[in-house]
């Protein structure tokens, strides 16, 4: 059974356009099961589906005379006479394919849709030769919401954050308390989630964790010690939540501080894991300010990262969040600290329990920087207003 995915609506929106839509993200996120469905909702019977993976597809686009794919696009069924619909995955497993891509977009009445699962690899390549004629599309492990849509859970989810806050129940928390806490211990890896036991869902997460070594890192990256980029990703799953010291890291792995920074621009760049930069009105200072740390899905963390449950917690509160918009951290000498503002306006702060005292000291570093509103988000049940529970992002 195929579940629907929070993206594939607008997917489904881009049939009828005429750019290329290229959607990426990390392997085994279900990119492949989401642009089939996207497949089978084309009405059309112009199209087809090529796995580029497969050495006997690749064949299909090795023609010097691009013109020439044309004709072996009808050996498939699929005709220039009409519009047609070309589906291709994987494309990182074929990069001169971009080539012909480019011809056939220029020259034919032809819809493409691919996916990729490197934004390292589609984003230094396609905005280069596709420029002006793409729509890129990310694909991230499954959110909570999407998590009980998999559980076949009707669990509602209010739509803004004031409703999240206000229209919290007891008896709604508690019945869905046990879901969440195996979504913050598991994640949200679709192969995973659909797992039935325990044993098995870790057993998928190590395979995924093994993949993203063997294909992403080996295929995409001419990196020399893999053991020290390894011992890179270990380092840095204790730090979830910290601002990094780059200095003390190279120091800790053994390399410089130049080949620290070319591995995090590749684990960010693979999807791996995401940074964060200070908050601050000065786009300047804020670039160049030091982030935070935050991994692509708890799963991973639960296995080799052995973190607090406050700190797993908000790893899984950060890869909710960034779905709304760009997030930030603050946080001053004096001890003032903000965990997550989005889009410079609204403050989040998370703990495992709400309480008044920290609900105030949150609202009063909030308008002391203008920002419009602000959260507690609480992983266990609270009354008190502005608290959102972690289970309703």
């Amino acid at each position: 059974m195929n579940y629907s995915r929070n993206i594939l609506p607008e997917l489904l929106e881009q049939i009828n356009t005429r750019e290329i839509i290229v959607l990426t993200g990390m392997r085994r996120v279900g990119k492949t099961t989401l642009l089939s469905m996207v497949y089978d909702r084309i009405e059309s019977s112009n199209k087809v589906f090529f796995d580029i993976e497969n050495i006997i597809e690749q064949k299909v686009f090795e023609e010097t005379d691009y013109n020439n794919i044309i004709a072996n696009f009808r050996d498939f069924g699929v005709t220039d006479k009409e519009r047609a619909f070309v589906f291709l995955d994987e494309i990182q497993a074929m990069p001169e394919i971009v080539r012909p891509i480019k011809y056939l977009y220029d020259h034919y009445d032809i819809k493409f849709y691919l996916t990729g699962s490197s934004s390292f690899y589609l984003k230094n390549l396609f905005p280069e030769s596709l420029s002006g004629r793409k729509v890129l599309f990310e694909l991230f492990p499954l959110d909570f919401k999407e998590f009980c849509i998999f559980n076949n859970l009707d669990k509602p989810f209010p739509r803004t954050f004031q409703e999240k806050a206000a229209n919290k129940r007891l008896i709604s928390a508690e019945r869905y308390k046990k879901y969440h806490e195996v979504y913050l211990k598991y994640g949200g890896f679709p192969q995973v989630v659909l797992a039935e036991s325990l044993k098995q869902k870790e057993i998928y997460l190590k395979d995924i964790f093994a993949s993203y070594f063997e294909k992403d890192l080996r295929t995409l990256s001419d990196f020399k010690f893999l053991n020290v980029y390894r011992d890179l990703i270990l380092l840095l799953m204790q730090r979830v939540g910290s601002k990094l010291d780059i200095t003390k890291i190279a120091s800790e792995v053994g390399v410089s501080r130049e080949t620290v920074y070319s591995y995090l621009s590749f684990l960010q760049g693979t999807y791996f894991v995401h940074f964060i930069s200070p908050f601050s009105r000065n786009v300047d200072r804020e670039v160049s300010g030091t982030k935070k740390v935050y991994f692509c899905d708890n799963g991973f963390l639960t296995l080799y990262g052995n973190l607090s449950p406050g700190n797993a917690l908000e790893n899984a509160v950060h890869n909710q969040l960034k779905k709304y918009g760009n997030l930030n951290y603050y946080q001053k000498r004096s001890g003032a600290e903000i965990d997550f503002i989005l889009d410079q306006k609204t403050a989040f702060e998370v703990k495992m329990n709400a309480s008044e005292s920290r609900i105030n000291r949150l609202k009063k570093i909030s308008e002391s920087l203008g920002l419009t509103s602000n959260y507690l988000i609480s992983q266990k049940f609270s009354d008190f207003e502005n608290v959102i529970l972690a289970q309703d992002l």
